[in-house]
């Protein structure tokens, strides 16, 4: 299967430059920044690291992370197909930890990603679960303006106001913390292309339920 590749130093200039986030204009509606703008501004502090989101118990037997885009494809197809099984068999039944971490592209994905971090650790797996499922609605045609009010609405599904939503979005400094983690994960694991699975500090590229499934029970000793 095709996978992407990324270079971090390359991407995280083009994410931070003030050229990457733009302004749209609507009729009938005043120039407003989209998602990110912020980042163009220089915050006078140093990042701040994320903490991972876990879903599943904590103190379970074996860690799954999974290394994923909200703009790749592959990683669409997981969820759609690989993630719910994974979940109803090993998450859900104590078996598995599962983390994911957010890999940016691009731009969007990492739009996408400020939308699902907003809704907070709570609903975070439900929203990127959404935003997975509707990936070619909310991407459409690439027109910058209508990604915007697609993940604005995805937000709003999940019970975010459109204060909240603006307000996070453009949240230059949740914007550097989310990249700088991002960069220092996918350096420490050496990650090059998503979807990435990490299973127990051993790095796997992407494969089926059945695969996953075969290395999962080899580590649960079953």
């Amino acid at each position: 299967m095709q996978r992407r590749t990324f270079t971090l130093a390359a991407l995280s200039a083009a994410l931070v430059a003030g050229g990457s986030f733009l302004t749209f204009r609507k009729p009938g509606r005043t120039s407003a920044p989209l998602p990110g703008a912020a980042l163009a501004q220089e915050t006078g502090a140093a990042p701040v690291i994320r903490p991972d989101f876990v879903l599943g118990q904590a103190d379970a037997p074996v860690e799954l992370i999974e290394y994923a885009s909200f703009t790749c494809p592959h990683c669409a197809n997981f969820h759609k197909t690989v993630f719910p099984q994974l979940k109803a068999n090993y998450i859900d039944t104590g078996k598995v930890k599962f983390i994911h971490r957010e890999v940016y592209f691009d731009k969007f994905g990492l739009w996408a990603g400020m939308v699902a971090q907003c809704a907070g650790e709570m609903r975070y797996y439900g929203v990127a679960g959404m935003i997975y499922d509707t990936q070619d609605e909310w991407i459409g045609n690439g027109d910058e303006a209508a990604i915007a009010d697609n993940l604005r609405r995805i937000g709003a599904r999940a019970g975010l106001s459109r204060e909240q939503l603006d307000a996070c979005m453009n949240d230059g400094a949740m914007a550097q913390s989310m990249v700088a983690t991002y960069q220092k994960h996918a350096e420490e694991d050496e990650v090059q292309a998503t979807p990435t699975l990490i299973i127990d500090g051993e790095k796997h590229s992407n494969m089926s339920y059945d695969e996953l499934a075969a290395i999962l029970d080899a580590k649960l000793g079953q």
